[in-house]
């Protein structure tokens, strides 16, 4: 197993900046409402179109895509309670009511910020996937008629 990728923001041997910490894990905590949001309006999507489809062909694409839609809206949620977490230890770390250690700090953080970075790329992923599949969908079905009218 590799070395943790240390943020370029608290390097090692430097004392850790708990407010910069906090703005930027703040920041998740509102990137990731947003993309719990955004989830929601893709299943939304897909659910739309969920009733005109007739062939299994169709059908086996958009339910592929709501699995992975699932699988996704669930890490989004298990994200925000680690940032949650986070967010409390860098509250109790600035308030002086916690001492935390900077290695393992750095660690966890580290961990996060990968997590999180991987989050963001496989959203916007299943993001482009649901809109392939919901304009193949439209153009296999023949529903363009029906949206327009």
């Amino acid at each position: 197993m590799s070395n943790p990728v240390e943020p370029a923001f608290i390097p090692i041997g430097r004392k850790i900046n708990w407010y910069e910490v906090y703005i930027l894990v703040n920041h998740w905590k509102s990137d990731l409402e947003f993309y719990k949001e955004d989830i929601q309006f893709l299943q939304q999507l897909i659910q739309k179109y969920l009733i005109w489809i007739t062939k299994k062909e169709n059908m086996e694409r958009v339910n592929e895509i709501r699995k992975k839609e699932h699988e996704l809206q669930l890490r989004c949620r298990q994200l925000q309670d680690s940032v949650k977490d986070h967010l409390g230890v860098i509250v109790d770390a600035i308030q002086g009511k916690r001492t935390v250690s900077g290695e393992e700090f750095r660690t966890h953080h580290s961990q996060m910020e990968r997590e999180y970075a991987a989050f963001i790329k496989d959203f916007r992923e299943i993001r482009k996937e649901v809109f392939k599949v919901t304009e193949y969908v439209i153009d296999s079905e023949e529903l363009q008629h029906i949206l327009d009218s």
